[in-house]
């Protein structure tokens, strides 16, 4: 009867208990997908009138300016076919062309909270199987329904809970943004000789340089999941040089990664190559690497290319078919900048080191609301948060 993806242990507790009802996923939700118009990503607009919601990270995707088709039955769930991604709505939208799942709550609000359907969902452990289809796992699910004064309880608990993580993401956001703010103060009108940016690093240095290197040697490997939008790296993955020395791209300690494909580049991906094994890394195709050359800091560098306007002129340049679309090496001999004076770089990147120990307060911050928020939910979906 239960899923596999459930907590099955706590369900048949539930199931012994006469103020809780276990319903079918089918009891609960209905899918209404065909019944929402679907907007394609090309049309996206940045800003407008209009909420698309799609299957991506990004609470709302874009926007539209034509309301002609828009649904209005809020509240409703958006579940990720891909993604696996839940998000609650309740304001009229428009939903992305790919992969996104509308449900609606068959119940009216007064009997069960769709609300607490979406936190519900979200205590269920579906497997990532790649870019497939996962919503025939969530529809194997059952629902467990107490009374809706639980419900709300339930719900307001977890509320409050859900705002303190979200403080803290806002938090952390605005200190990326700090960074951003003071690179654009420091150097967004420097005068003087604009040159070549591949005059100050060099791009896609040979792999040469370490041919005759031990090849048992364990270095870091970065495939293009475990670099961020926003400079963080996930150094979890380790190989050795034997078997990775062919076919992936050589970085070492100090290097900046950028990536090269699309959506990667628009997204902002890239990085300081830091903390590597041996001082060495190998990572996906998909990456140019700039090694600072004299005079020139990894942070400014990082910094200048992970700026929008940056990442602007290379989408302006990439090459290549849809989808599979590239910035090419050359781009770094054509677009110039100003070389600020090194000095003044490490000023920079001695305020940024200031502004990183921070952020990593907090997210340790909220990594334990994170934790603590899951262990609230565990236990509400259990029947041990309110005892009455």
């Amino acid at each position: 009867m239960f899923s596999r993806y459930q907590d099955k242990k706590s369900l048949r507790s539930l199931q012994k208990n006469p103020n809780w009802k276990l319903l079918k996923f089918s009891d609960v939700l209905r899918d209404e997908t065909k019944n929402a118009k679907k907007i394609k990503k090309e049309e996206y607009l940045a800003q407008g009138s209009y909420p698309i919601i799609d299957q991506g990270k990004d609470y709302i995707a874009g926007f539209t300016n034509d309301g002609d088709g828009i649904y209005d039955k809020s509240p409703l769930i958006i579940f990720g076919d891909h993604t696996r991604i839940l998000k609650y709505i309740d304001f009229p939208i428009f939903i992305g062309a790919d992969g996104v799942k509308l449900l609606k709550n068959v119940f009216s609000e007064e009997e069960v909270l769709t609300k607490y359907i979406y936190y519900y969902l979200r205590t269920v452990n579906i497997p990532d199987t790649g870019y497939n289809r996962h919503f025939k796992f969530l529809k194997e699910v059952v629902i467990p329904i107490p009374s809706i004064d639980l419900q709300k309880r339930i719900v307001f608990a977890l509320d409050k809970a859900q705002e303190l993580i979200d403080k803290r993401k806002a938090q952390i956001e605005a200190l990326d943004q700090l960074t951003q703010s003071v690179f654009l103060e420091m150097f967004g009108n420097l005068k003087g000789e604009k040159v070549p940016l591949s005059e100050l690093c060099d791009v896609n240095p040979s792999k040469k340089e370490i041919e005759n290197i031990d090849k048992e040697l364990p270095v870091t490997f970065l495939p293009m999941a475990n670099v961020s939008e926003n400079g963080e790296l996930d150094l979890s993955e380790t190989r050795l040089i034997k078997e990775i020395f062919d076919g992936f791209t050589y970085f070492r300690e100090g290097d900046v990664l950028f990536a090269k494909i699309t959506p990667c580049m628009e997204n902002g991906k890239g990085a300081i190559a830091r903390n590597l094994i041996n001082n060495i890394g190998f990572g996906s195709t998909e990456f140019h690497v700039l090694r600072p050359k004299e005079n020139v800091n990894s942070t400014w560098l990082y910094y200048l290319t992970s700026l929008q306007s940056f990442r602007k002129q290379a989408e302006a340049n990439m090459t290549g078919s849809a989808g599979q679309k590239r910035v090419p090496k050359q781009f770094f001999s054509k677009y110039k900048v100003v070389l600020p004076p090194i000095e003044l770089q490490n000023q920079f990147a001695e305020i940024v080191h200031k502004i990183q120990s921070q952020k990593e307060i907090m997210k340790k911050s909220l990594e334990e609301l994170g934790n603590n928020f899951k262990s609230l939910m565990h236990r509400a979906f259990r029947g041990e948060l309110f005892n009455d």
